[in-house]
């Protein structure tokens, strides 16, 4: 299961059923789950903790120092979980003891070619990366979350769990959840109800975040004001609850 070229360290976790293409090398502190495949010419350098069942294809490099100036070779960590898909040239980094000491990826994700996620960054579950997409430092990224090519989020921005970022989009506030944006700059363009429709999103449900979102965009409401109509909303519209907690929590103001 590990080609003969392959560099493991001796303080490397492998399990038995890890799979280790040719000349890759696999640092100390690295643990992989079983099931995982690494594919040829992979680098993955720790405190590293991945997961089950995922794949990494050629070149990547994984777990590798965070690109800041104030990195001082702190142990910090990457951690990523069960069934990703991590396609070539994809760079991850760990994160610093400034913030969370750890750059932390979910589980089912699918992150296409030359994805950098930046240290510090935590990202939800069942997220779409299309090829080239950015995550500059400390950003945070819900689930179902969908980027398009060359897309990206500046540091510290959070993205709403299924928001949708067209291609070329890049963003410098909070894309609320469920919000779909796109342009340069990036402005937002309504509600992702496609991609509610395909994770089973009633009629019902999607009507009710359409009415949530043009409260804040649509009705000339300040938004203080907004958020109190979905506080109210929420009691009854249960799909509204992380709506409105993307809207109090942001600290970067929303993008609008």
């Amino acid at each position: 299961m590990i080609h003969s070229t392959a560099i493991i360290s001796d303080s490397a976790k492998i399990d038995d059923k890890v799979e280790i293409g040719a000349y890759s090398v696999i640092g100390g502190d690295v643990e992989i789950g079983s099931g995982t495949r690494i594919d040829s010419h992979v680098v993955i350098n720790g405190p590293t903790k991945i997961g089950r069942d995922n794949h990494i294809y050629q070149f990547a490099s994984i777990g590798d120092d965070p690109q800041d100036k104030k990195y001082g070779d702190e142990p910090t960590r990457l951690i990523i979980g069960d069934r990703n898909t991590i396609r070539e040239f994809c760079t991850l980094s760990r994160g610093t003891v400034q913030d969370l000491g750890e750059t932390i990826v979910g589980d089912d994700n699918w992150i296409m070619a030359y994805v950098h996620i930046a240290h510090d960054c935590v990202v939800g579950n069942k997220t779409i990366m299309a090829n080239n997409v950015t995550l500059a430092g400390h950003v945070h990224v819900g689930d179902w979350v969908i980027f398009g090519g060359f897309s990206g989020a500046h540091q510290f921005a959070t993205v709403g769990a299924h928001a949708f970022l067209g291609m070329y989009a890049g963003v410098n506030r909070d894309v609320p959840a469920y919000t779909m944006v796109a342009g340069q700059p990036a402005a937002p363009r309504g509600i992702n109800s496609e991609g509610l429709k395909r994770r089973d999103f009633s009629e019902e449900q999607i009507r009710n975040i359409k009415n949530a979102y043009r409260l804040v965009y649509r009705k000339g409401l300040k938004l203080s004001e907004a958020t109190e109509q979905i506080e109210e909303l929420s009691k009854h519209q249960p799909e509204l609850v992380i709506f409105l907690e993307s809207l109090r929590s942001s600290e970067r103001g929303i993008i609008r």
